[in-house]
C-alpha cells in the first residue's frame, strides 16, 4: 500500500506541476496564477495542494529546478555528441532549440522571472543560467584550448544570445525555428572567430582597433 500511495502522490504532484506550466503564456506570468486555478487545472481540491507544496513559491522554484535539470541533462548529451565530432556552436543551438520546443512552459517561466520581482526566483534562475555558462566555458577551455578568460567571455556571450533568441523562438513554427537557428549559429561563429582573433601564441591579446 505504501508504494501505491507514493506513486499516487507523485502522480498528483506531477499533475500540479503540469497544471502550472500549462497556464503560462505570453499574457500570464507565474505570479499571476492562483493556487485555486492550479488545483482546479490539476483536478484536485485546493486543500490537497499543501500535501505536495508549502505554497505557490515552492511550486515555482520546483519548476525552475526541473527546467535546469532538464537543460543540464541535454548539455551532457551535447558533450557526448561533441566527443564524436561536431560543431560546439551548432550542437549547442540545436540542443537549446529542442529544449524550448519541448519545454515551452518552463522556458516562459525562466524568461518572465529572470528579471521579475522575486529575488529568490531571480537568484534561482541565475544559478541555472550560470550552470549552462560554466559547462560551455569548461568545454571551450579544455577542448578548444581557449585561455580561461576568453573561454568565460565567449560562453557568456553565447548564452546571452541563445537565451535572447529563445524568446523569439517560443511561438515560431518548426520551419521558422530552424531558420532562426541558422542565423544564430552564424552570429555565434562570428563571436567565436573574434575570440580566436584575440589570441596570440603567448596568451597575449591582439587589439582589434
Amino acid at each position: 500500500m505504501t508504494g501505491i500511495r507514493a506513486k499516487q502522490k507523485e502522480k498528483t504532484r506531477r499533475a500540479l506541476i503540469n497544471a502550472a506550466l500549462n497556464q503560462l503564456d505570453p499574457q500570464t506570468s507565474f505570479f499571476s496564477l492562483s493556487l485555486r486555478e492550479v488545483a482546479r487545472e490539476a483536478n484536485i481540491a485546493p486543500t490537497s495542494f499543501y500535501r505536495h507544496f508549502q505554497n505557490m513559491d515552492e511550486l515555482g522554484l520546483t519548476l525552475v529546478d526541473e527546467g535546469g535539470l532538464t537543460l543540464r541533462q541535454l548539455l551532457r548529451q551535447a558533450r557526448q555528441r561533441l566527443a564524436d565530432g561536431g560543431s560546439v556552436i551548432r550542437i549547442s543551438v540545436e540542443i537549446f532549440m529542442d529544449f524550448i520546443a519541448n519545454n515551452r512552459g518552463v522556458f516562459r517561466l525562466l524568461l518572465q522571472e529572470h528579471s521579475g520581482t522575486s529575488k529568490e526566483f531571480r537568484l534561482a534562475i541565475a544559478r541555472e543560467i550560470d550552470h549552462f555558462k560554466a559547462e560551455l566555458a569548461d568545454y571551450l577551455l579544455n577542448e578548444r584550448k581557449l585561455p580561461e578568460h576568453l573561454a568565460r567571455l565567449q560562453a557568456d556571450a553565447m548564452v546571452r544570445i541563445v537565451f535572447s533568441i529563445g524568446a523569439d523562438a517560443l511561438d515560431l513554427s518548426a520551419a521558422e525555428r530552424a531558420e532562426l537557428a541558422e542565423d544564430t549559429i552564424l552570429e555565434l561563429r562570428m563571436i567565436a572567430r573574434g575570440a580566436t582573433a584575440l589570441q596570440k601564441p603567448k596568451g597575449e591579446y591582439n587589439d582589434p582597433t
